[in-house]
């Protein structure tokens, strides 16, 4: 908080990016840092730290924001830099009257307690969140494979005729039910159609796998392929690849995805399938434009 504070010193005007840029710069962070995003993708983590700073501080009288997307330092932010030299936290924040009111009024439970109000926090609300969603997400997606596994070795076939229709591939689900399995020569489980009409193909092989799928597998299944004069194949396993394996197809012509089993959980979990939802929070945030509107 106090480095995006004292980024306002000179009282001039702000824009909201150029003060991320300027304290991105300040804390010689990467370029991978600065573009390092929250769980769910849907913002940059130091942004999303820049603004929740900003929001409190802001809370606290020590910024004031004269247009949209810009700020400028209150009198208070200037006595606030002067008292405290080494860093200003929530604790901080909290000796004046209109940050506590503030807080107050984001309190979602009524036991909320004292101690909570002023104990600094290291991440944002959002973070939080979204930490707490991955957590649940990666345990679900851990479930899936132990069920997976845990079912007839056919289970997966199912799992892949399932999957591949949601994703927008092998026309209907009947259509694919009956393509993959049909084959069965050469290394190929399955034939399904890249798009509803059938202009282009996709050769499938699904294997249930103990250990790690090496390159003579992936070989066999390209050289299955180009027996077929097909250009286009997917390889799903529940195990994972060998680093020699993921070379060789980056190497050869046809084009083989490799789906290891913890790509395939991850399609399951966002495709739904094997799952459902259970819980659905609908997150909002302040429309700035709205109250910029004079």
């Amino acid at each position: 908080m106090r480095p995006l504070l004292a980024a306002h010193e000179d009282g001039n005007e702000h824009i909201n990016r150029d003060l991320v840029g300027k304290l991105a710069d300040q804390f010689n962070l990467t370029e991978e840092e600065r573009r390092e995003m929250l769980p769910s993708g849907g913002a940059r983590l130091f942004d999303n730290r820049v603004a929740w700073a900003k929001t409190h501080i802001s809370q606290a009288g020590l910024l004031d924001s004269p247009r949209r997307a810009v700020s400028v330092i209150t009198e208070r932010g200037r006595h606030v830099l002067q008292e405290y030299p080494e860093r200003v936290d929530l604790r901080v924040l909290g000796t004046f009257e209109d940050y506590r009111e503030f807080r107050n009024r984001k309190r979602t439970r009524d036991d909320a307690s004292e101690g909570d109000d002023d104990a600094p926090e290291s991440q944002t609300p959002e973070e939080s969140l979204e930490n707490a969603y991955l957590k649940v997400r990666q345990q679900i997606e851990s479930e899936l494979l132990s069920l997976i596994m845990d079912n007839p070795p056919d289970f997966l076939e199912r799992v892949v005729v399932d999957l591949v229709v949601r994703m927008g591939y092998g026309g209907s689900r009947k259509d694919a039910g009956e393509a993959l399995g049909r084959s069965g020569d050469e290394g190929i489980d399955g034939i399904i159609k890249e798009d509803p009409l059938g202009l282009d193909i996709i050769y499938l092989q699904a294997k249930r796998w103990e250990g790690t799928v090496g390159r003579p597998e992936i070989q066999k299944f390209a050289g299955a392929l180009q027996g077929q004069r097909a250009r286009k194949g997917i390889f799903i396993t529940t195990s994972g690849f060998s680093a020699e394996a993921l070379s060789y197809v980056s190497m050869i012509d046809s084009k083989i995805i490799l789906i290891d089993g913890a790509r395939l959980a991850k399609l399951m979990f966002d495709h739904g399938i094997g799952v459902s939802s259970a819980s659905t929070y609908d997150v909002k945030k302040i429309d700035s434009d709205y109250f910029a509107e004079s």
